[in-house]
């Protein structure tokens, strides 16, 4: 257990922040996951990878918290961009920048679409991988990627930024 905790303790911690605001509540469904992983792990069937379960339980955990707190907010900080060091400080400023805009944007998705996003782009899943950790179908997650790029193209030309990085 110890070993898993330290293997993945950071990715559901981030994984989470996206979900809750209060630090405090999101080392609380840290937390919550972790025990809830020791509690299961007979039932774990293979089916998915490790990360996938954990973070299917910890999603699971934060729409719980969420629903019982109705003043609860997404965090639009935790996908903050880190500069690249060889950069220019006039490239680091229109990266941030342009930075800056995307997650305004992506803040204005749907959370469906939100959510879609930040698991594919941000913690690196598959589709199926999505798939099982909102469970949903696989078309689904197709679907709700192809139209939450469609709205962030939209919003990022209506913005006046261009595709890619300077």
């Amino acid at each position: 257990m110890r070993v898993l905790f330290g293997r993945h303790q950071l990715k559901v911690h981030r994984f989470v922040t996206g979900f809750i605001k209060d630090q405090g509540k999101v080392e609380d469904v840290v937390s919550e996951t972790f025990f809830e992983v020791w509690r299961q792990a007979g039932k774990f069937e293979r089916r998915s990878t490790v990360s996938t379960w954990l973070l299917g339980i910890a999603r699971f955990k934060a729409l719980s918290l969420r629903r019982r707190r109705s003043d609860a907010e997404l965090d639009d900080e935790y996908a903050e961009a880190v500069p690249d060091g060889a950069d220019t400080p006039e490239v680091v400023a229109q990266k941030h920048d342009k930075g800056a805009a995307l997650r305004a944007c992506i803040e204005a998705l749907s959370p469906d679409h939100k959510t879609v996003v930040d698991l594919v782009y941000y913690h690196d899943k598959s589709i199926e991988e999505v798939s099982m950790i909102l469970d949903i179908p696989e078309a689904t997650v197709k679907t709700r990627m192809f139209y939450a790029r469609k709205k962030l193209a939209d919003m990022m030309s209506a913005a006046g930024i261009d595709r890619g990085w300077p």
